[in-house]
């Protein structure tokens, strides 16, 4: 049990929010859980949440508030569109987890501090299984004593570096997505090169552990595309939308990235050919299929 129980409100119960909710849950503190969807976040019962119907109703008197929402304008919805940032009282702290536009981490904190309220941008790299086992990445933008305060969170749910002002934690995230996204595009091209030469997948990805070309992708998505393993652990759909996010933020502030704008329109055209709900890695059937390789 932690010194002092939280009383945390967590908005979204997705395949990242679940084991979010549910590690909180098992330190000890008063969770409270809203989805849009409430079977999505009935199964936390279980665990002692209490499931509300609104996300307004989840919030009341909550320390701290933790979103893990699909985007930001559903963010911006939520909080100030179905009243939850009227809901929450004064001086206490919103994180938001998901993967938005610095830009908008930015707004909202601004918006928020207007209300009194404290804002982190604090999303995460780690997929679910980061989530489940308490060992996720967690990038944070906001003020020093706010980053502070949420050690209580984020001590359960992995280790937390605080990067910046408000929406640098998001900055970090694009970063993040820019380099997972292009390396699964030059692990996936290489390795259907050397299928397609003749030679053994599982042993060019053996050779190559340990130099330069070693990455955890290349372990990790490697394996997945090596077995045909697609998935979903990290959506394609998503993939696609923090690429454009990291677009987005580049034409703001006249970065041009031209190899993010590449794998943009690769991870595009993967979607429409519909394979928008495989794992990230599934790029590599896209490449595949350009190939005329099964």
């Amino acid at each position: 049990m932690p010194s002092t129980p939280l009383k945390i409100a967590v908005l979204g119960i997705g395949m990242m929010g679940l084991p979010i909710a549910r590690r909180l849950c098992q330190a000890g503190h008063e969770v409270h859980a809203w989805n849009r969807t409430r079977a999505r976040a009935q199964p936390l019962a279980d665990d002692g949440a209490q499931v509300h119907d609104t996300a307004a109703q989840a919030v009341a008197g909550a320390d701290i508030v933790i979103s893990m929402l699909e985007n930001g304008s559903v963010v911006e919805d939520v909080l100030f569109a179905q009243g939850t940032a009227a809901s929450m009282r004064d001086a206490s702290l919103f994180i938001d987890m998901a993967s938005i536009q610095p830009s908008e981490a930015r707004d909202h904190a601004a918006r928020l501090g207007e209300r009194g309220i404290a804002h982190l941008d604090a999303p995460v790299s780690g997929g679910t299984v980061g989530a489940e086992a308490g060992t996720l990445a967690i990038m944070a933008g906001g003020k020093a004593a706010d980053f502070e305060r949420a050690q209580a969170v984020f001590a359960h749910l992995g280790h937390a570096t605080h990067v910046g002002p408000h929406g640098a934690g998001q900055l970090a995230k694009l970063a993040n997505q820019m380099i997972v996204g292009i390396t699964i595009g030059a692990v996936a091209e290489a390795l259907l090169l050397v299928e397609k030469g003749g030679a053994d997948v599982a042993r060019v990805r053996e050779a190559l552990g340990g130099g330069f070309a070693d990455s955890r992708i290349l372990q990790l998505h490697g394996q997945r595309m090596q077995e045909r393993d697609f998935a979903p652990r990290g959506r394609m759909t998503v993939q696609l939308k923090d690429l454009r996010n990291a677009l987005a933020t580049a034409a703001e502030i006249g970065f041009d990235a031209p190899i993010t704008g590449l794998f943009e329109q690769l991870y595009a055209d993967s979607v429409a050919h519909g394979l928008g709900d495989l794992d990230h890695s599934g790029l590599f059937v896209e490449l595949a299929s350009r190939n005329a390789m099964a």
